[in-house]
């Protein structure tokens, strides 16, 4: 089957100065794809590495980039009218398990109210293939691993969950109602270089240069640690663009992925290969001050991907080790930060 990325069509990518959007917007203009990029940059996190991110899409000739938000219904008309794109690839949205127990506005605004807008707009302005993110998190405190697409996801443990779950819904229905082609992707704790600060390899490693103890939320039980599926950004960038071309078909074209490692890892060892990556990054020994504390609401006990329906869809299998995603990532932060002596 061929994956290969059509250069004639317009690619819209919301979230563009976001991690995951950032990676799918290059990998886009690298191919010769035009693409319309939509953020509203927003100080969730530090806005000067959204800007970092942009900075490097800008001298791109066939990329354009729109500040707004995606809660702005009539905003997002101009958008589509204007612009007119076959595929979507829809990456914006309030992130965070814990945070959404802080701010819960902000997730119903993006998660949900954005996400209408999104389906409004394909089905007045028909696309080709919307792509959208869901969540791990939709799995709540589902016992069962591997998680499967086709587990029952009624029971999620944080409003962001709610979010993804709801965004679920809403594609399936504008699926079968509209025909929109429609596939939602439930992400494995993706990392990477340029990754979102609030992600905890990205959290310790700025605790460590503040000489600062890291905080791990596993009550000190290594024998019944947290398991996460830790996915290195290339390989997610990988599955979204295979799946650019394969559009779902048939009565409701609405299809849901994982898209994980396959390969889930103790985060006490995920902690330890951050350490040695940084020794590597600095040439010098790094040992993170560590604090241990109980396990947070909202957070699941392991999170572990099969990603067999998305192997037999597009032939996808990640290939990433986190010993070789960790160091690429430590030897970016090390740099854009400038923190070797």
């Amino acid at each position: 089957m061929n994956y290969t990325i059509d250069k004639n069509k317009v690619y819209l990518v919301t979230g563009a100065a976001g991690f995951i959007g950032y990676y799918v917007s290059e990998k886009l203009l690298n191919a010769g794809c035009q693409v319309i990029g939509i953020d509203n940059i927003n100080d969730y996190y530090d806005v000067n590495l959204k800007h970092s991110r942009l900075d490097l899409l800008k001298p791109y000739d066939k990329f354009t980039f729109v500040q707004g938000d995606i809660s702005e219904k009539a905003l997002m008309e101009d958008v589509f009218g204007q612009y007119e794109p076959d595929v979507v690839v829809h990456l914006a949205a309030q992130a965070g398990v814990r945070y959404s127990i802080e701010n819960p506005d902000a997730y119903i605004q993006s998660n949900v109210v954005g996400f209408f807008n999104i389906l409004e707009a394909c089905r007045h302005h028909p696309v080709d293939h919307l792509i959208y993110a869901s969540s791990s998190s939709v799995y709540g405190a589902n016992k069962k691993v591997p998680f499967e697409e086709t587990d029952f996801v009624d029971h999620p443990v944080s409003l962001y969950a709610s979010t993804k779950k709801s965004n679920e819904l809403m594609a399936h229905t504008y699926s079968h109602l509209y025909k929109i082609p429609a596939t939602g992707l439930r992400f494995f704790t993706v990392y990477g270089p340029m990754g979102r600060p609030g992600m905890a390899y990205f959290g310790f490693t700025n605790k460590y240069f503040n000489d600062e103890p890291i905080k791990i939320f596993n009550n000190g039980d290594f024998e019944n640690d947290l398991y996460r599926d830790f996915t290195y950004i290339d390989d997610i960038v990988e599955g979204i663009e295979r799946l650019i071309s394969h559009a779902p078909k048939g009565e409701v074209p609405h299809k849901v992925f994982n898209i994980g490692n396959n390969s889930p890892e103790k985060l006490m060892t995920f902690i330890g290969a951050l350490e040695k990556a940084l020794s590597h990054a600095l040439n010098q020994q790094v040992e993170f001050k560590k604090e241990f504390e109980p396990i947070k609401p909202g957070d699941v006990p392991a999170t572990y991907a099969s990603t067999d329906l998305l192997y037999e869809a597009v032939g996808f299998k990640p290939k990433t080790s986190i010993e070789e995603g960790l160091q690429k990532f430590a030897n970016w932060y090390v740099d854009y930060y400038k923190v070797k002596e």
